[in-house]
């Protein structure tokens, strides 16, 4: 299938092209820096950012909403959040 953005350069606010589910686990790194995190079974997410040295809990998200943010650890303990989906 041909692909007309093939040779564009991939930006923070373009769209996902390499999109993965999320596992949270307390001590390993997600595989990618995602661009953001979309939410899709609501609840709390805890993380940490690329460049923070605390982790933050996003509370009370609603079912298939979107984290802005750029996170390296996405905590099994307290999230309880599912279907989570990295966008990268």
């Amino acid at each position: 299938m041909p692909d007309p953005f093939q040779g564009q350069y991939d930006e923070l606010s373009a769209p996902s092209n390499a999109p993965f589910a999320v596992v949270p686990h307390d001590s390993n790194e997600l595989p990618i820096v995602p661009k953001g995190i979309y939410v899709g079974t609501g609840g709390d997410v805890t993380l940490r950012g690329v460049r923070g040295v605390a982790d933050v809990t996003y509370k009370n998200l609603p079912d298939a909403s979107y984290i802005a943010v750029r996170a390296r650890y996405v905590r099994a303990t307290g999230t309880t959040a599912s279907n989570l989906i990295g966008e990268a």
